[in-house]
């Protein structure tokens, strides 16, 4: 019988013959408890965290720390309110830090 219409993705389906499914390490085995307890989202977030990524503001935010350890002069408190200003136009509102001053200098050291 004639298709009267082009079916790509139909086609491409039938010319593949999946051979390389048939020895995937794991197939068959259940899926553990804890992938089916938490949804996509959670599951993606333990996953890169046992991967050891790091959000780019946190990366950030621990460069800031290195910084303010080490800051003495009033250039030093310009370029780290620089990078503050980047990492909280990034990070999630409540994570968003104060600018500092080289007054409040001995404190900040303490907050970071």
């Amino acid at each position: 019988m004639e298709r009267k219409y082009n079916d790509l993705i139909g086609d491409m389906i039938q010319e593949n013959d999946y051979s390389y499914e048939k020895n995937l390490p794991g197939k068959g085995k259940p899926l553990t408890k804890d992938y089916m307890e938490k949804d996509t989202f959670q599951h993606f977030q333990k996953i890169a965290k046992d991967a050891g990524y790091l959000p780019p503001w946190l990366k950030l935010q621990k460069e800031i720390s290195v910084f303010v350890q080490e800051a003495q002069t009033e250039k030093d408190i310009k370029k780290i309110n620089k990078q503050i200003k980047m990492h909280n136009r990034i990070s999630p509102p409540p994570m968003q830090k104060s600018f500092i001053s080289l007054t409040d200098l001995e404190n900040a050291k303490k907050v970071w």
